[in-house]
Order: structure tokens, then C-alpha cells, then sequence
């Protein structure tokens, strides 16, 4: 449902807001006692993030795009050159990487935005809508993909959907109304895998 908190929630794990009650940890870390500067390094080292509109940067290539958060971490061009292509190649799009992201599909899009969002090693990825802009088709491809890094990567997906199938990819599933958690509950797929 629209206006019910899920981007807030999301915005507040990804500390790009504080909330205004109740506590986030991370890591057994509560994310209220994370300052200044500290912010900025745990949500670059810790986190990745994807979003409904991709939020590519059109003047870039797509394999820069990608790059753009390790460059900002510190971390050396040519180390980042070799990583970006593997996760380009793993999301399945190495053959645009040269192309501007502009150029691309939305589906296309959203994979190169995942592709970004693994350059640090996060240990956990937020995404916000991240198949409302996208066909059926596309949306299954993509919570497939998600699906597969969390199985294969360990990372832990954070997803917030207003779609009742998108929701069922989850493995955990919280329903918000006015801010407040009205349902929380492991999904059948969840159950399924153990």
C-alpha cells in the first residue's frame, strides 16, 4: 500500500534517515549510535542500494556506473576495471558495458543498478521498488537475480513491493500500515528452503 512506510523503513536501515522511535541494528550494531563520518563509511562498505529509477548516471558507460561506488571508497581503477566486468558478466549484461545506461533497457537497467550496488561487498542490499518501473517479465527476471545473489552470495536482500507476487520472493515478509508493523512472518518459499 502506498504511504504506509516502506520507503521510510528502508530509508532508515540504509541511514539516510534516523527514525523517530525504535531502534535498527545491523551487524548487532544499532544504527542510531553511527555518526558523522562513520555513516558514510558503513553505508559504503556495508550496504548497496537499488532503486526504482536505476539513478545510473547517463553521461557514464554502464561498467563506469558500476564502478562509480568502489572509486569513491578508494579503492584502485584497475582492481574495480576486473570486478565490475565479473558482476556485469554475473547479472548478465558484460556485453553492454561500454554502452551508456541511457541505452539500455529498464530490465537491462536495474541489473547494471545491481551490478553497482555488489562492487563494495555489502553485506546487505536495499531496494526500493526495484521492479516498479519494469514489466512482468523483466520483474521476475530481476527478484530471480536477487533471489540467486542471496543464495549464492550470502547477501541479505532488503525489498520493499506494493505487488503482492513481487512480495512473495521474500523469504521474510513484514506488512506495514501508518508506519506501524501490522504483520511479520517467514513466506512459504522461505519454509520450503529451510
Amino acid at each position: 500500500t502506498s504511504g504506509c512506510g516502506k520507503s521510510t523503513l528502508l530509508h532508515c536501515m540504509g541511514l539516510l534517515d534516523r527514525p523517530t522511535s525504535g531502534k535498527i541494528y545491523i551487524e548487532g550494531k544499532d544504527t542510531g549510535q553511527i555518526t558523522g563520518k562513520e555513516v558514510a563509511a558503513f553505508r559504503g562498505k556495508r550496504m548497496g542500494f537499488v532503486f526504482q529509477n536505476y539513478n545510473l548516471i547517463p553521461r557514464l558507460t554502464v561498467l563506469e556506473n558500476v564502478m562509480l561506488p568502489g572509486l569513491i571508497a578508494g579503492k584502485s581503477v584497475n582492481q574495480l576495471k576486473e570486478k565490475a566486468l565479473s558482476l556485469l558478466k554475473e547479472v548478465g549484461i558484460s556485453h553492454r558495458a561500454h554502452h551508456k545506461g541511457v541505452h539500455l533497457s529498464g530490465g537491462e537497467q536495474q541489473r547494471a543498478a545491481i551490478a553497482r550496488a555488489l562492487i563494495n561487498d555489502p553485506i546487505i542490499v536495499l531496494a526500493d521498488e526495484p521492479t516498479g518501473a519494469l514489466d512482468s517479465k523483466s520483474s521476475k527476471e530481476i527478484m530471480e537475480l536477487l533471489e540467486n545473489l542471496n543464495r549464492n552470495r550470502g547477501v541479505t536482500i532488503v525489498f520493499v513491493s506494493h505487488d503482492e507476487e513481487i512480495a512473495g520472493y521474500g523469504k521474510r515478509r513484514i506488512e506495514l500500515k501508518d508506519g506501524r508493523i501490522v504483520s511479520d512472518h517467514k513466506t512459504k518459499k522461505s519454509m520450503k528452503k529451510g
